[in-house]
């Protein structure tokens, strides 16, 4: 069952959604080294017409961000066509989501990590049904959050550590027994302050 309501909260955000964000958006003192090359990426936003939002917990062995929550996604294929295909690709793949049942609303400016990407947030809805079958070299998890929580900025908090010899200060947006940051806090965080 579609939810109108709901379609046009999340477009009015995209609307309103003006400036790229970064993993370095707190820490005041960064500056980028010169020449660094970003790769692209995507991923998929995914929030069921019933209003929760769709989350991974990554595997355990993965060599990079293991064990960390993410939404399906990732690094743009040369046979991609776009980065819309690329984070429809990678939720297929990731956690065995039917293109075919997704509504692309829009996508948010893109956000630059740590790891030198350039992830372009792809904004959905999927139907509530949906049954997700997480590929478990990648995924050891798929859950949902509810979409009103991760839009409530009184939810976030700042945290920080050291990473490379420096301080590294985060938005995080716990959920539970999640423990919901970095990119995936930034993006979510960014969303949530385009749809106040």
């Amino acid at each position: 069952m579609k939810n109108p309501d709901l379609e046009k909260r999340l477009r009015r955000a995209i609307e309103n959604a003006r400036q790229a964000t970064s993993d370095f958006d707190l820490d005041t003192d960064y500056v980028p080294p010169a020449g660094r090359g970003l790769k692209p990426a995507s991923v998929l936003v995914a929030v069921t017409y019933g209003g929760d939002l769709v989350l991974t917990k990554r595997a355990a062995r993965l060599k990079h961000h293991a064990g960390q929550i993410a939404f399906a996604g990732g690094r743009q294929d040369e046979t991609d066509r776009d980065l819309v295909h690329t984070a429809l690709r990678e939720a297929h793949e990731e956690i065995g989501l039917d293109p075919e049942t997704v509504t692309i609303l829009g996508q948010l400016p893109a956000h630059e990590t740590v790891t030198s990407y350039t992830v372009t947030p792809i904004i959905a809805m999927v139907p509530p049904e949906q049954v997700y079958i997480p590929e478990p070299n990648e995924v050891a998890e798929v859950f949902t959050v509810p979409l009103d929580h991760v839009l409530r900025l009184a939810s976030y908090r700042i945290e920080g550590r050291h990473w490379r010899g420096q301080r590294r200060d985060y938005y995080t947006v716990p959920y539970g027994p999640f423990y919901i940051w970095g990119a995936t806090a930034r993006i979510l965080h960014g969303l949530a302050s385009s749809a106040a």
